[in-house]
C-alpha cells in the first residue's frame, strides 16, 4: 500500500493541535496551542487563515458552535470560552465563558477536547508546568448544553486523544502519561461511558523508550489512528485485536493529532509540533492521501 505525505502550505504552528474538519466550510480548523492561535485551512483556496485570541495565553482546542457560523468553543487555560471569529481576520475575541473546570488548580490547563456524535463536549486537563509527563493532576470531563461539567475520570496525566465509534458503541481515550489507549462502552443516547479497558499499549511496541500517544481519530471501518508525540508516526490500529495495521511515517518527530477531512473525508490531516528546537519541517500540518480509508467529519458543539 502506498500512501503520500505532503505539507499543507504555510501551515506552521509551533504547537499545532486539535484538527477539526468542518464540512459546511470545507475547512480544517486547528490551534497553535501555546500562542492562543486559531487557524483555518480553506481546502478550496489551499490557504491557511490564522488569528490570535486577544488577551489569552493558550488555545488548546477549537470546536465550531452549531448554528453560529462565527462562534467557536476554545480551551483557554481552565476555561472553555466562546470566541467570535469570521475565519479570516487576524484577531479573534472572547465573548463569554461557557464553563470552567478545576478553578483551584491554577497550574493546570485544558488540553485536547472534541464533540461526540451528538454534539456533546468531552475533554480534559493536564499540568501546565514542571515535568508534565510525571504528573497526574488532570481530569476528563463531559459537558452538554444547559448542564455542568461531569468528571468521567480523575488522576489523569495528560488528557489527550478522543474518538467515538457509534457502530461498535465505543469511546476511545488517551492519557499520554500511561502510554495506553482505553476503550469505554459508550451510550450515544445519554453520552455515558463505562468499563474502561486497555486496547493498545505503546510500551509494548518500543519498550526501550516511551512512545507518547497523543491525538487520535477513527475511520469508518472502526480502526483507530494514534499520533505519537516523539515517534514520528501515526499508528493505524485494529481496536479489537490491538494489532498495528499500518505505520504512517511523518517527516518530523512530534506528531500531535490527526483528523480525516477533505471533500470525500479520505485525507488524513496530521498536526505536529516544534518544541525544543526541532529541525524543519517540525510544526507543519501534513495531509496523507492514498490510505484507502475514510473518516468522519467533526461535529459542531451544541450549546
Amino acid at each position: 500500500m502506498s500512501y503520500k505525505v505532503e505539507a499543507v502550505p504555510d501551515s506552521y504552528a509551533a504547537l499545532g493541535e486539535g484538527p477539526h474538519w468542518d464540512v459546511d466550510r470545507q475547512s480544517l480548523y486547528y490551534v497553535d496551542l501555546e500562542s492562543a492561535g486559531i487557524n483555518r485551512y480553506d481546502f478550496k483556496q489551499n490557504k491557511v487563515y490564522r488569528a490570535k485570541i486577544e488577551g489569552e495565553i493558550f488555545a488548546s482546542f477549537i470546536l465550531p458552535v452549531e448554528n453560529k457560523p462565527q462562534e467557536f468553543a476554545v480551551g483557554c487555560g481552565l476555561r472553555t470560552v466562546i470566541v467570535q471569529w469570521d475565519g479570516v481576520s487576524a484577531v479573534a475575541k472572547v465573548t463569554r465563558t461557557l464553563f470552567e473546570v478545576q478553578p483551584d488548580l491554577k497550574e493546570n490547563r485544558l488540553n485536547d477536547a472534541k464533540t461526540d456524535p451528538n454534539g456533546r463536549f468531552y475533554g480534559g486537563t493536564m499540568a501546565a508546568s514542571g515535568d508534565i509527563f510525571t504528573q497526574w493532576k488532570g481530569e476528563l470531563y463531559s459537558w452538554q448544553a444547559g448542564g455542568q461539567p461531569n468528571a468521567i475520570r480523575s488522576k489523569v496525566g495528560i488528557s489527550n486523544g478522543l474518538a467515538w465509534d457509534v457502530k461498535a458503541k465505543k469511546f476511545y481515550f488517551i492519557d499520554t502519561n500511561n502510554h495506553e489507549v482505553l476503550a469505554y462502552d459508550y451510550n450515544q443516547s445519554t453520552g455515558a461511558v463505562s468499563n474502561p479497558k486497555v486496547i493498545f499499549d505503546l510500551r509494548k511496541i518500543r519498550p526501550e523508550g516511551p512512545l507518547f500517544p497523543d491525538g487520535m481519530t477513527v475511520d469508518t471501518d472502526g480502526n483507530i489512528y494514534v499520533a505519537t508525540f516523539n515517534g514520528g508516526t501515526v499508528f493505524k490500529v485494529n481496536p479489537s485485536t490491538g494489532k498495528i495495521l499500518l505505520e504512517i511515517k511523518i517527516p518530523t518527530t512530534q506528531i500531535t493529532s490527526v483528523a480525516f477531512g477533505g471533500p470525500n473525508l479520505d485525507i488524513l490531516y496530521v498536526t505536529t509540533a516544534n518544541k525544543f528546537d526541532q529541525p524543519k519541517p517540525a510544526g507543519t500540518t501534513f495531509q496523507v492521501t492514498g490510505l484507502n480509508a475514510k473518516g468522519y467529519a467533526g461535529v459542531n458543539l451544541k450549546i
